[in-house]
């Protein structure tokens, strides 16, 4: 157990740094080929941000382990925005921006109402990881036409942009790519199989592990650039960054994963975890639309919530649903 929980640990620290290095090699390469900033931000940052999310479950699906994979997208999105937001208001009130509403806030709840609706099914097939990724490409598209008119939002993401590529030499850019890349697949592929053996040795299900230490793992990112911006007084960005992850990982990570190997949705997720999920989704934009700036009150019940959910996982209350499902 320990030597699984050791592998884990260097997993997840794999996850972040790979990520991160990533990210950086990424920007600064696509500045050097002359790349719109307010482009890199929207597609290069928040890939790159999902890109162990998305390792990590694809590493899941080739190793027959399916539950972690679907796990992992589940209990991401719910620990963006419990426990990354939540985070975030405790140190600085979150900024609502009136955007989120129009666009961002509808196609997040459309993008997981899809979801759970392509996941009640017991199984997502290439036909519909395809027409995900074609969503995603929509979305996209039009969230550069909306941004580019929004000459705030954009000196915000070019600055941010600014901030994570820099002058770097071709060298240094190759360097960056290469260890990140190494970083995430390495990290993924020691997550996952520490993830599942610390499953089996501990009596929980591999499902409980995904939405817990897996989907945790994979959020740091998310995690520690929502620090960050709450400590810098910038939580709008913040909150941009969570809700483009929770988009990124239904519609990219999924519909990805689905097309290279059809994504069975274990029953303890369709009977539980996916309704925390869809809820905790609805009840996020209610309370952003109801309060503009949510602070530290709030912060707190998130944090709270999420606390609950973890203990929910390890104490058996979450599979409890699922055995009640009919045969």
């Amino acid at each position: 157990m320990i030597w699984l929980a050791v592998q884990a640990a260097i997993g997840l620290a794999l996850l972040f740094f790979g990520g991160e290095w990533l990210v950086r090699g990424a920007v600064s390469l696509a500045g050097r080929l002359g790349v719109s900033p307010l482009i890199i931000g929207l597609s290069v940052v928040a890939a790159g941000t999902s890109a162990p999310e998305l390792f990590v479950s694809l590493v899941s699906v080739l190793e027959n382990k399916p539950a972690i994979a679907i796990a992992n997208v589940v209990g991401s999105n719910i620990a963006n925005i419990l426990l990354v937001l939540g985070a975030a208001a405790l140190i600085w009130p979150v900024v609502v921006r009136p955007t989120v509403f129009r666009w961002d806030g509808p196609v997040l709840i459309a993008a997981t109402a899809v979801f759970c609706a392509l996941a009640s099914m017991g199984e997502i097939g290439p036909a519909s990881g395809v027409l995900m990724v074609l969503g995603l490409a929509a979305y996209l598209h039009r969230s550069y036409y909306l941004d580019r008119k929004d000459a705030q939002l954009r000196r915000e993401i070019e600055d941010e942009v600014a901030e994570l590529g820099g002058d770097r030499p071709p060298g240094r850019i190759a360097l960056l790519l290469v260890s990140g890349l190494a970083g995430v697949v390495g990290g993924a592929e020691l997550l996952v199989f520490g993830a599942v053996g610390i499953a089996a040795d501990a009596g929980v299900s591999e499902t409980a592990i995904g939405v817990t230490l897996v989907a945790v793992g994979t959020s740091l990112p998310e995690l520690a650039t929502a620090i960050a911006a709450a400590r810098h007084r910038h939580t709008e960005l913040a909150l941009g960054n969570v809700i483009g992850s929770c988009i990124f990982n239904i519609l990219a990570i999924v519909g990805v994963v689905s097309i290279v190997r059809p994504l069975a949705v274990p029953d303890e997720v369709l009977a539980f975890d996916l309704w925390v999920m869809g809820g905790v989704t609805l009840a996020f934009i209610a309370l952003a639309r109801a309060t503009p700036r949510p602070g530290r009150t709030i912060g707190t019940i998130m944090l709270l919530c999420y606390a609950a959910y973890i203990v929910s996982q390890f104490t058996g209350l979450s599979a409890m649903p699922a055995m009640y499902r009919p045969a």
